[in-house]
C-alpha cells in the first residue's frame, strides 16, 4: 500500500505514519519541516497556509490512501482534495466530535445536528474548521472519503498537554486535587488505536462519518488518576473534591484540570458519544493501563533528553494544568 500523510510528524499523524510503516507500507509525509518524521518515510516539505504549500505534490505521484490531519482553515483541505482526487483511491480526514452542534446530547450518533461550515473558509473556529474540512472531502471524494470524528485523543507524543500534565502532577507526589466525583466517566481514544482503525478502514474503503473513541461509561476519573499515580510512583495522595466547590473557586474544567468536566451538559457532550458504528467496524481499544504506562515512558525519555515537564505543546495552544499555588490554596480550604 502507498500512503500519503498530510502531517505525519506529530501526535496523531505520527501514530498513523508509524503504524503504516509497521505494516510495511510505502509512506510519504508532507509536513512543514519543524519536526523530524519517523524513520523510513519519504519526506516532502510544504506549508499549507502558504499559496504554494502543495507545490511538492504538484509534480505527480499516486497513492492508495491519503490521511489528512489538518485542523485550521478548511480551504487548505479543499485545495488538497482537489489536487489529489484523481491520484488517490481513498481520502481519510481526521475530524472531531466538535463538529456536532452544542450541546450534544448523551448518546449522540453520527446523525446528530452539525455546526455550519464551508470548505472555502479561511481561519475559523475549531468546530467550523473541522466541519468545513469534512465538506471539502465529501465534495471531492464522495463515498471514497472517510471522516474520522475523534473524541479526546491521548497517548504517547501527545502535544496538547492533557494526560502528560496529570502524569507529571502525580509524579511530583503530595496532595493532588482530584476532581470528582470519582466515578464520573471519561471517554477517550489512544492515538495508536485511532491510527490502526483508520488504516484498516481505509483499506476496506469505508466512507462517511464515524465517531471514534472508546465505549462510553467504561473508564472513570478515578480509574484515570489512580492509574497515573500508580504508574508514576510519586506517592501522590488524591484528594477527591466536589465539582461545585471546584467550579465556585474559579478553577476551570478541561483546562486547569485536563480531561475533567463536571457532570452535566458539557460532560454529556465530551464524554458520552455513541461509538457503536466504529465498534461494529472493528475498533479495538487497548487497556487504560497500557495507554498511561506507555505515555509515561515516553515522557520519561523526554526528561532524560532535557525537555521540560508537560510534554511538547502545539504552537497554537497554551499550557494546560492547574497552578501549584492555586491547588495548594484550594486544598487548604482558602
Amino acid at each position: 500500500m502507498k500512503l500519503l500523510v498530510l502531517g505525519g510528524t506529530e501526535f496523531v499523524g505520527r501514530a498513523v505514519t508509524e503504524d503504516a510503516r509497521e505494516r510495511g507500507w510505502d509512506v510519504t509525509v508532507l509536513h512543514r519541516g519543524r519536526h523530524a518524521p519517523p524513520a523510513g518515510v519519504t519526506a516532502l516539505h510544504g506549508d499549507r497556509t502558504e499559496p504554494d504549500g502543495l507545490a511538492a505534490l504538484a509534480g505527480g505521484g499516486e497513492w492508495d490512501v491519503v490521511v489528512d490531519t489538518w485542523r485550521s482553515a478548511p480551504s487548505a483541505v479543499r485545495d488538497s482534495t482537489r489536487l489529489l482526487a484523481g491520484r488517490t483511491g481513498h481520502y481519510t480526514y481526521i475530524s472531531s466530535r466538535s463538529v456536532y452542534a452544542h450541546p450534544t446530547p448523551a448518546g449522540a450518533a453520527e446523525d446528530g445536528a452539525l455546526v455550519d461550515g464551508s470548505p472555502d473558509a479561511g481561519p475559523v473556529g475549531y468546530p467550523q474548521a473541522k466541519r468545513g474540512g469534512e465538506l471539502a472531502v465529501e465534495a471531492a471524494f464522495g463515498g471514497r472519503g472517510l471522516l474520522v470524528r475523534a473524541g479526546l485523543i491521548v497517548g504517547p507524543h501527545e502535544n496538547v498537554g492533557r494526560l502528560p500534565w496529570w502524569l507529571d502532577r502525580t509524579a511530583r507526589g503530595g496532595q493532588v486535587l482530584a476532581p470528582g466525583p470519582r466515578g464520573l466517566t471519561v471517554q477517550y481514544i489512544d492515538a495508536r488505536d485511532l491510527a490502526a482503525w483508520t488504516l484498516d478502514a481505509s483499506v476496506r474503503g469505508l466512507g462517511g462519518a464515524y465517531n471514534l473513541a472508546g465505549p462510553p461509561g467504561v473508564t472513570t476519573m478515578g480509574d484515570l488518576l489512580e492509574t497515573c499515580a500508580e504508574v508514576t510512583g510519586g506517592g501522590a495522595e488524591l484528594r477527591w473534591s466536589d465539582p461545585r466547590r471546584i467550579v465556585d473557586a474559579g478553577i476551570e474544567p478541561w483546562t486547569d484540570l485536563p480531561v475533567w468536566v463536571p457532570p452535566g451538559e458539557l460532560h454529556d457532550t465530551m464524554h458520552q458519544g455513541d461509538v457503536t458504528k466504529a465498534l461494529a467496524a472493528g475498533l479495538r481499544v487497548r487497556p487504560l493501563a497500557e495507554t498511561v504506562a506507555d505515555t509515561w515512558e515516553w515522557l520519561r525519555r523526554r526528561r532524560e533528553q532535557g525537555f521540560e515537564e508537560g510534554g511538547p505543546i502545539r504552537e497554537d495552544l497554551s499550557r494546560r494544568g492547574l497552578d501549584p499555588d492555586t491547588e495548594a490554596r484550594f486544598l487548604r480550604g482558602e
